[in-house]
């Protein structure tokens, strides 16, 4: 059963989605047309596409199951020292929930296609800057303006959120900021005894069907028919059934939406990197496979290294250091990070990161991720510089500038993030999730700490 996506639409996806997983698809954007709208022989087209092999001049090895992820990895830290006092400690989880807020709430009003792909011959950065420009609020220094000139002169326009300037009095509701609390709830619930399956009925517990998207939908409507309400009870053999929950009519399995949700539990993995990548396995692998899963482990990494380490290209090589060395996101990041290393302009910069990444759907893991490291290391601490570049680089602009947040929030802490971002959101939150609608900013980071200790004595 295909989800919110017709089934046509579902397998076109997954054309695109075996190509990049190295199969010959040749031919098979025919078949597509000649079955229309044809049930049967879309299905017929889908299950041959499910069983091609990887061609074998295919020059990545990409593993999902974390033993083969580990073996691939290259050398790192795995875990950092840290002598924090209580109160430094504190400082940086409120200061990694409000860098995470910030970036949401300023790349939330663009999360639409003229930014998001591009549209009226500009790509998606280009109309980023073209807004704020007809706002005269360029460059970026403060939340997405409601009104400027480019709607008449080029047709673009922003979402009516909450999250606009002359609207925004808290971090409103988002599924960037929902995924961290679930993973806070997550912690809270079953400390480091979880797996896949507590994630699937987590969401099933606190989500609702409209809440989720892309992969997030398919693995849940999988898992639903998979696990009827009446049934509480695991399944003893749920190992070989996550892999057709996690893939089945599932073309988004590499997209963006596990990398969003790494930050709950990086949090509670605070200087541990290797935890918090091994944390973020066992929630990607519920909707996820290869890069989509390495996405939120590289995040995860990223985050509970920048609660020790103060060196962006640093921390980016950290996350780097969890995930395969021979697969596509980290070739992908590694050229990310080449370009914003000889890069002064951040103009210059994003047009540089579209250009090399644009091949990608624009709410993929790679493409989103690349821009993240190039965002972090050309930020160089800043972060104001840092999130605005993420924001700025168009794609999954809500996505980008909340991880930027997140990473630079924990690396400088609450008291170094600039007033001017962080007190229009009067310290709440509003998640949709029970207890979590309206919270404090503050409250949410308090109990994040309080996760992070309690771990911290199971270890």
């Amino acid at each position: 059963m295909a989800g919110w996506a017709p089934l046509h639409e579902l397998v076109r996806e997954e054309i695109q989605q075996r190509s990049e997983e190295g199969c010959d698809v040749q031919g098979f954007a025919a078949e597509l047309d000649e079955a229309g709208r044809d049930g049967a022989r879309l299905m017929q087209v889908y299950e041959r596409l499910m069983a091609l092999p990887i061609r074998s001049d295919y020059a990545y090895e990409e593993p999902s199951e974390l033993a083969d992820i580990r073996r691939l990895r290259p050398d790192g830290p795995r875990r950092l020292a840290a002598s924090h006092s209580e109160e430094v400690w504190r400082n940086k989880f409120y200061g990694a929930w409000l860098g995470r807020c910030v970036g949401c709430a300023l790349g939330k009003p663009i999360e639409n296609w003229h930014f998001m792909k591009g549209s009226f011959g500009n790509p998606g950065w280009r109309n980023v800057q073209l807004w704020f420009e007809g706002a005269d609020a360029w460059p970026i220094r403060g939340y997405t303006p409601e009104v400027s000139r480019a709607e008449q002169e080029v047709g673009i326009s922003v979402n009516q959120t909450h999250s606009l300037r002359e609207r925004i009095r808290s971090m409103e509701t988002d599924d960037d900021i929902r995924y961290t609390v679930l993973g806070l709830i997550m912690l809270e619930k079953h400390g480091l005894d979880f797996d896949s399956w507590d994630i699937g009925k987590l969401w099933h517990s606190l989500l609702s069907y409209r809440q989720v998207c892309t992969a997030e939908t398919q693995a849940y409507l999988n898992f639903a028919q998979l696990t009827p309400h009446t049934s509480g009870q695991r399944l003893d053999d749920w190992p070989s059934r996550q892999e057709w929950v996690r893939t089945y009519l599932n073309p988004y399995r590499e997209w963006i939406g596990a990398q969003i949700r790494a930050d709950g539990f990086a949090y509670g993995a605070a200087g541990q990197p290797e935890l918090a990548a091994d944390l973020a396995w066992r929630d990607a692998s519920f909707s996820h496979v290869k890069n989509g899963i390495y996405g939120e482990m590289f995040v995860a990494a990223m985050i509970a290294a920048a609660f020790v380490e103060t060196d962006p290209e640093r921390i980016v090589a950290i996350g780097l250091s969890e995930i395969p060395s021979s697969c596509r996101l980290a070739e992908d990041v590694a050229r990310a990070v080449a370009i914003a290393k000889e890069t002064r302009d951040q103009v210059e910069l994003v047009d540089r990161i579209w250009e090399a990444f644009k091949h990608y759907h624009p709410v993929h893991t790679n493409n989103n991720a690349a821009l993240v490291a190039a965002a972090l290391v050309f930020g160089r601490g800043d972060f104001e510089l840092a999130v605005t570049t993420a924001v700025l680089g168009g794609w999954d602009t809500d996505c980008n500038g909340a991880t930027v947040g997140s990473i630079i929030g924990a690396m400088l802490g609450a008291t170094a993030l600039p007033a001017s971002w962080t007190e229009p959101l009067h310290d709440t939150l509003h998640a949709e999730v029970t207890g979590f609608h309206p919270i404090a900013i503050s409250a949410c980071a308090e109990r994040s700490y309080q996760v992070f200790r309690k771990l911290a004595e199971t270890r």
